[in-house]
Parts: C-alpha cells; sequence; structure tokens
C-alpha cells in the first residue's frame, strides 16, 4: 500500500544548525559523563526579580490567573505587556511616544512576520531581504518557510577577530541589483559578536530612505556590549534628525529570551513606528490568536519598573557577560594562539575559525556530528564532549560557492561560568582528537 506523499518543502527540511549538535547527542547511544553544550543561546541564569516574582506568584489574589482561568488576550498583546516593552526603551533613553508594539509567540514569531510584511509575493523573487552575512540563521530558515527570497552582502572574517562590514558602495550595489524590501541589521550582532556603532546605522538608514526600504534592526541583545566608552545603539536612535525620513519605516525585533534571561516565556514583539505596518501585521497575527498570556504577564511586570531597576539590571548583565566572554576569548589563544576568535564586542556569542589549525577538507559539521555521536576528552577527570553550532548555516552561500563558515562555528554563553571555562580546552582538544582521525 502506498504511503502519503509529504511536500516537497518537509523533504527538503533539515534540523537548523543550532540544534543539530543537540538533536544529534540524544541519539548517542554510550554518553560520556558529562556534555557542554553552548551550541544554542538557551540562557541558563535566572530571570529578573519583578518577573520572577509572578512567574511564583500566579495563583496570588491580584494575578489573572488565580481562579486557573486562562483566557486569550487581544491579539497585539495586553497592553500592560505592550507597556513593558515601551518601558525598557524609554528607561534607555528612546522616545516611545509614537511606537506600536505588537507582542508575539518570541521574537522568531516576530521575524516571520516580517518576511510576509515586507517582502514581495511568495514563490518570487520581487522584494527580497537584504542581510549582512553571516546572519542569524532562522532568519533564512523562515523565508524558506514562506517562499520569500534573501540576499546578502558578506562580511569577512579577519585574522585578528574583526568582522568587516562590507563598504557602503557594495552594499548599494546590491541594492539597485536586487531591489531589496527591507535591510536587516543585528546591531550587538548574532552571530559574530560585533558591534554596530551609530553612524554605521546612519549610513545604512540613509540608504533605505534613499531606496525605499524598510530598515529592520533585530534588537534582542540591545545592552550586551562590553568595549568601554561606547555607547547604547539602537534603531531607536536613529531619527529624522540623523537622516531626515527614516521615521516610519523603522522595526524591531524584540524578546524577552536574552537580556531577560527568559528563553523559554516565548515573549517577543515586533515594534514599529509606521501605524500601517503595525495594523496589518497585526491582522495578519489574528490567525494565531495571541501570544501566550501567562508570558505575557510575567514579562508586563517590566511595565512598573523605574529606570535605576531596568538599567541596573541591564549593567549587572553586561558585566556577567562581560567577565564570561574575555575568559573564554583569552583561554582559546592561550590553548591554541593559531585559533581565529571574533572581537568580544557584543551579544552573548564568539565564532571561532580554525582554518590555520585544521587539514584541507575540513568540515564544520563533520566535528560537529563527531562530537555529538562519539567524541569525548577528559576534563578534570571527566569524560566530557563539547556542543557547538556550526557556521554554514549562517551564510546564504549559493551553489558553488565557497562556505566561509566550513571552519567556523558559533558558541554561546550559556553554560554556568564553571563549565564555560573548561571549553579553551574541552574545544582544543576535541578539534585535535578529530583531526588525529581525519
Amino acid at each position: 500500500m502506498s504511503k502519503p506523499i509529504l511536500s516537497a518543502h518537509f523533504e527538503s527540511r533539515k534540523p537548523s544548525d543550532v540544534r543539530l549538535a543537540q538533536m544529534k547527542y540524544d541519539e548517542r547511544k554510550v554518553k560520556p559523563q558529562a556534555v557542554i553544550n553552548v551550541g544554542i543561546g538557551n540562557v541558563s541564569l535566572p530571570t529578573n526579580p519583578a518577573m520572577m516574582k509572578r512567574m511564583f506568584e500566579l495563583s496570588a489574589p491580584e494575578s489573572p490567573f488565580s481562579k486557573g482561568v486562562v483566557r486569550y488576550s487581544g491579539t497585539a498583546g495586553t497592553l500592560e505587556c505592550q507597556n513593558a516593552f515601551k518601558n525598557i526603551l524609554k528607561c534607555e533613553g528612546f522616545d516611545t511616544s509614537k511606537l506600536h508594539v505588537q507582542v508575539t509567540d518570541g521574537g522568531s514569531s516576530g521575524m516571520e512576520l516580517l518576511l510576509i510584511g515586507v517582502c514581495g509575493p511568495a514563490g518570487t523573487d520581487e522584494k527580497p531581504l537584504m542581510m549582512i552575512d553571516p546572519a542569524y540563521t532562522n532568519y533564512i530558515s523562515f523565508a524558506e518557510r514562506v517562499g520569500r527570497k534573501t540576499v546578502t552582502v558578506k562580511r569577512h572574517l579577519e585574522e585578528n577577530g574583526k568582522f568587516t562590514l562590507p563598504e557602503m558602495d557594495l552594499i548599494e550595489k546590491t541594492i539597485i541589483e536586487n531591489k531589496p524590501g527591507a535591510l536587516l541589521v543585528i546591531p550587538y550582532d548574532n552571530p559574530t559578536g560585533q558591534l554596530y556603532d551609530h553612524e554605521t546605522l546612519v549610513k545604512l538608514a540613509e540608504l533605505c530612505v534613499k531606496y525605499n526600504m524598510w530598515m529592520i534592526s533585530d534588537e534582542a541583545y540591545r545592552e550586551l556590549y562590553y568595549e568601554a566608552g561606547k555607547d547604547l545603539v539602537s534603531i531607536w536612535g536613529v531619527t529624522d534628525t540623523d537622516v531626515e525620513g527614516i521615521e516610519g519605516r523603522r522595526i524591531s525585533i524584540e524578546t524577552a529570551s536574552k537580556v531577560w534571561n527568559a528563553c523559554g516565556l516565548r515573549i517577543g514583539a515586533v515594534i514599529t513606528d509606521s501605524a500601517e505596518f503595525n495594523n496589518r501585521s497585526v491582522a495578519e497575527y489574528t490567525a494565531n490568536l495571541c501570544a501566550n498570556v501567562i508570558g505575557q504577564y510575567i514579562f508586563g511586570a517590566l511595565a512598573h519598573e523605574t529606570p535605576e531597576q531596568i538599567m541596573g539590571w541591564c549593567t549587572s548583565i553586561r558585566e556577567y557577560y562581560k567577565d564570561q566572554i574575555m575568559m573564554v576569548y583569552n583561554g582559546l589563544k592561550a590553548q591554541e594562539p593559531n585559533l581565529i576568535v571574533s572581537s568580544p564586542d557584543a551579544s552573548i556569542y564568539t565564532v571561532i575559525d580554525v582554518r590555520n589549525v585544521v587539514k584541507p577538507g575540513f568540515d564544520a559539521i563533520d566535528f560537529v556530528l563527531y562530537c555529538a555521536q562519539e567524541g569525548a576528552v577528559v576534563i578534570d577527570g571527566v569524560e566530557t564532549t563539547l556542543l557547538v553550532a556550526p557556521m554554514k548555516g549562517f551564510y546564504n552561500i549559493k551553489a558553488g560557492e565557497k562556505n566561509p563558515g566550513s571552519t567556523q562555528f558559533r558558541i554561546s554563553f550559556v553554560e554556568t561560568p564553571e563549565n564555560m571555562a573548561k571549553i579553551p580546552e574541552l574545544f582544543v582538544k576535541l578539534l585535535r582528537q578529530f583531526e588525529a582521525q581525519r
């Protein structure tokens, strides 16, 4: 008897690079004594105290869930949850008076919405989303899911660990050739850890106005920057004073996941200063009914925090990550000086490029699978393996082109400080073990 046929899209699906290692490790028959997973940005720190209080007191008299009733909210989200996102921006010094907030099921749902909202019709090459490679792999995955096109201009990881931004002339040339509907920037970059400065955002905003594009900023890691003397940057800090005409075309993707340590809460937002975009986006999202209402209530606690509380929290999180990132960065360079490790400027990620220390034919995915399925080394007397993300899926590469991600990995600073301290020795030992058997 014949079986029902899967769609061509489903048949072509493979696990996201950020989930690949964990999925393959779960299938491993004989597991080592310990595994350290830095392949995905699954933050393990406690969430903000105001949010934690609500999470632990869902049955309190003032809670909307005290009687056990869990109803839908409006599609745009509760007013309190919307105000929580606005309050954060206001405490950071940005004008929120003209902003519209749509609460979504995590930043991921926001990504999917904006692709539908700014790109051309499904199945066509019209108005693609323009990105700067390497870019967060889920934008590529979501674009494929909804049948929208993406185009990229590429950065290159230099020997000194700095990712070079493309010249503005090259970016403009790509815009002229592909006529994108929007430009995506990630100022506190995932996956590279690069930090865009205000001047760069202004130059990109000028191109968005000149070619009548939306400007989208993924601000999941806003506040997480580590270089002394740098200022907070955001799309909401680029106004008509800087670039006449930029207001009314700005969109940001927000999330509770990273700065607020609530990945599993699945609360995000699409914020825009375009009333029309917001209205249409909410209309599209009505099919989803609404975002997680318990998550909205928990995150909504931030609507009532003072600027001192908001900024104090952000400072403490920034200091925590700076210590962890510098420890791993210095440790990797000490273990193997020829590794290229991306400059620790922002977000919670570092890219490691092994191109100077491996034999020809090396493939990052093969190494990731080796660590997940069979590799292990002894660290502090414990047999241990490491799960990391291969960078190949973060590049939008045409058939036949060389993928820079073939020798690159992204690590996330999400494990305990004790485990993060083991990563330099663990990574280098596993790499040498893998190379020895090739």
